[in-house]
């Protein structure tokens, strides 16, 4: 997730206080994990050293000054190169759950057990998926789906895997 295009894409959306930016960017984009207030306003801070933003009206408050932050024609221009770029193709030919599987193959461990207890971790974060799904609005049905679906693909992988296993060993314990 790149944290700072998605604020910037909400400053397109209008001009915004950086709690109001951590309010939508935590709605929407980072549910389970929230984006520290520090993290937000480094961020702003970078977008406006590099003349992507800049500080509109600044309205007094209880505590500090609210600074409004607006997008620029840079940064708006950078934005749109950005959101009409596809996505790289995910996964990685290289992920982790293989440097496991093939390690473990390599120091005659037993790699089946692992991938039968990934098989048990992904199983358990699809039953929370599945009810968030069955109970969320549409943002959390949305991202629910996009995650229960990799998860999927990945349990496929497993199962793959496993069936290949003694193949892969002879492989990578010539």
């Amino acid at each position: 997730m790149s944290v700072p295009m998605t604020l910037l894409g909400l400053l397109e959306r209008e001009p915004s206080h950086g709690y109001d930016l951590k309010r939508d960017y935590d709605s929407f984009f980072s549910r389970s994990k929230p984006l520290p207030f520090g993290q937000v306003y480094a961020t702003l801070g970078r977008l406006t050293r590099d003349g992507k933003i800049v500080v509109g009206e600044v309205e007094p408050g209880v505590g500090p000054e609210r600074k409004r932050y607006v997008i620029t024609e840079r940064g708006a221009t950078e934005f749109e190169s950005w959101l009409t770029e596809p996505v790289e193709a995910e996964p990685n030919l290289q992920s982790v759950l293989f440097t496991k599987v093939v390690l473990a193959l390599m120091l005659d461990r037993p790699a089946e057990e692992y991938l039968d207890r990934q098989r048990a971790a992904h199983l358990l974060r699809m039953k929370e998926l599945t009810e968030l799904r069955r109970n969320g609005d549409l943002v959390d049905t949305m991202l629910a789906d996009h995650g229960l679906f990799h998860l999927d693909a990945d349990l496929h992988w497993i199962d793959t895997t496993i069936a290949r296993l003694d193949a892969l060993r002879k492989v990578v314990r010539k």
